[in-house]
């Protein structure tokens, strides 16, 4: 198949701008609880419509007092956090512009961002990120007004404001329209300078509204209850605003998480026990991986092995029958899973708070034996796929009939074409309006509507997408060969002892990769061994090491041919970071800066 039209469902189309649901929500509901919220003893507490709708307000107020204006753009830099959702909405109310800013970013960056979007004023968490903007301000002409929150700026701002009308507010929010840019997102920059990618209010509320109708029933548990959805993505990427806007839109209590850590987000899944939550799946990686360790360290390795095979038995057989293909468990097979779902998959959903029946997985590919083990242990994973132009997810496997190892359907409304060289192209409401400043890369990405994605990928019979790779990223050896770098890296990774994989041999003669480590894992590998803990340098001539990566080698190869296999790897002593510029903040590959960084270990591949 070469192209899939999902029909739109019978959504009206939006009108007004994203920050009216706010104020309709507080009027018809004043006491639903729209947001949970830590309070200095870090208790969550519950945020009602109306409260939230008065502090919007509030603070709306206080931004037109310091002078912020209709059309305006103004960056928030910060982790995901309450207040960044609330200045999203009180900025919305008053028709500016949001311009998200990673609180990671280098001040190059930021200088970057805020001098190509004219930012005239930014919100920032703490001192460190002020000091951020200190360093280039000078250069930065058209920024006036920085508030930070550790210092109470929201309480000045709602000071600053108190003396104006309501209606000054209201005046500006019927100003806006579905057409209105909502926000500047810049993108990762994984091969150059960040592009910024201009998305209306219409971009944001097809996708959330899309989202809502037809993924509702995921949202809860069970019948009934309430849907809540703890937030960790971070708020700069289009995936963690996405889910923001589609829990304000569908009456999703919801509440903000700034670490990735497990020792951080554990204990709050926990407290807050959401019903289901959007994640990458480094996440849900991250739950496996300790739930395994857990088990090796109560000396239960062999018994959870035996639970993972039967959970991704079991999904795999109720796919086949979703899918009409085969007759779904058998009794025996029934018997062992509901054995294991008492004392293991009970405890891994009681890691992630205990409620959890339903997530979304999104931001790159998940394996599908890991997809299929979450399933069995009784969560779920709904894979989807989309770009910051395409305003988060442009696809995503529908509740009712999940195909594991896809990212699923066009969305209600949108269209998946594959091009002839592979190039997966999107149409639909979701698609941006181009990059700011830049009408050069909008018409190389834009074409009559469509949106050229860059990545690469396939279309089953039933019109469900599998991502192949990147265009870019394909390495062609010395001596011609085509490969994607992509399904290799997938597979190393994989191994519970590595953290990272890239895949090199552009011009070269064979295919190498180098490879770094979780350390949390090796820690855990070399106690339950007896080994004592060895330095960075010594632990990567670890030859029982050596060969447990080599295992993640091996299996890898065995998806691809001869030609395309690794033939050689190294193993780093330090992982990619974003810090020393090889990473971008949604956790991506910068490849030419890793080859540049690491060129005598790569030359050191090629050596005879």
């Amino acid at each position: 198949m070469r192209e899939f039209t999902n029909p739109p469902s019978a959504s009206a189309p939006p009108v007004g701008g994203l920050a009216d649901v706010v104020f309709d929500h507080a009027q018809e509901d004043p006491l639903h609880i729209a947001l949970g919220r830590k309070d200095e003893q870090g208790q969550w507490r519950d945020v009602t419509s109306a409260e939230f709708r008065d502090e919007v307000l509030a603070l709306a107020k206080g931004l037109l007092a310091q002078g912020i204006r209709f059309g305006d753009r103004v960056a928030i830099m910060c982790p995901t956090r309450y207040e960044w959702t609330l200045f999203d909405y009180a900025l919305w109310t008053i028709g500016a512009q949001v311009v998200p800013v990673y609180p990671t970013s280098s001040a190059e960056q930021v200088f970057w961002m805020l001098y190509d979007a004219q930012v005239s004023a930014i919100m920032v968490e703490h001192e460190d990120h002020a000091m951020t903007i200190a360093t280039v301000v000078d250069r930065l002409p058209q920024l006036h007004k920085l508030w930070q929150l550790d210092v109470g700026a929201v309480q000045e701002l709602y000071e600053a404001g108190a003396h104006l009308d309501d209606e000054v507010v209201h005046r500006h929010r019927r100003a806006v329209t579905p057409e209105s840019i909502a926000t500047i997102i810049y993108t990762s920059g994984t091969t150059g300078r960040p592009k910024g990618c201009v998305i209306s209010h219409a971009n944001f509320m097809f996708e959330a509204d899309t989202v809502i109708e037809r993924w509702e029933p995921v949202f809860h548990s069970k019948r009934g209850d309430e849907a809540a959805t703890l937030l960790f993505l971070p708020l700069a990427h289009v995936f963690g605003r996405m889910v923001q806007v589609a829990a304000v839109r569908g009456k999703v209590k919801f509440g903000h998480q700034p670490q990735l850590n497990a020792a951080a987000l554990l204990p709050d899944l926990a407290a807050f026990k959401p019903t289901f939550f959007l994640a990458v799946p480094y996440i849900f990686e991250k739950v496996f991986n300790a739930a395994r360790r857990k088990a090796e360290k109560e000396g239960k390795s062999g018994p959870f092995e035996k639970a993972v095979d039967v959970a991704v038995r079991y999904a795999d057989a109720v796919e086949e029958k979703a899918w009409g293909i085969g007759p779904g468990p058998s009794a025996s097979l029934r018997m062992q899973h509901q054995f294991f779902d008492k004392v293991v998959y009970s405890k891994v959903r009681g890691a992630m708070g205990g409620r959890v029946r339903h997530a979304m997985s999104g931001g790159s590919a998940m394996d599908r034996r890991l997809g299929l083990f979450f399933a069995g242990a009784g969560v779920v994973i709904y894979e989807g796929y989309g770009l910051t132009e395409s305003t988060a997810a442009a696809t995503a496997n529908p509740p009712e009939q999940t195909r594991f190892g896809t990212v699923g359907q066009a969305i209600p409304g949108t269209t998946v074409h594959i091009a002839d060289d592979g190039e997966v192209w999107l149409r639909g409401a979701n698609v941006f309006q181009g990059y700011l400043n830049d009408p050069k890369a909008t018409d190389a990405t834009l074409h009559d509507g469509w949106l050229a994605t860059g990545d690469l990928g396939s279309l089953d019979e039933d019109g469900y997408l599998t991502i192949t790779g990147r265009k870019k990223e394909i390495l062609v050896t010395s001596g011609g060969k085509s490969v994607s770098p992509g399904v290799l890296e997938e597979r190393v990774r994989d191994h519970p002892l590595v953290a990272q994989c890239i895949v090199v041999g552009n011009d070269r003669p064979y295919i190498a990769a180098l490879v770094t480590l979780d350390s949390e894992a090796v820690d855990h590998w070399l106690q339950m061994r007896g080994k004592t803990r060895l330095s960075p340098s010594d632990l990567v001539r670890d030859p029982d090491l050596e060969t447990e990566v080599r295992r993640a080698v091996v299996a890898a190869n065995t998806l691809v041919s001869q030609a395309e296999s690794i033939r050689t790897f190294r193993i780093l002593a330090n992982q990619f970071t974003e810090e020393h510029g090889l990473l971008t903040p949604s956790l991506k590959l910068k490849r030419k800066a890793i080859e540049n960084a690491y060129a005598t270990e790569v030359e050191a591949l090629y050596r005879a």
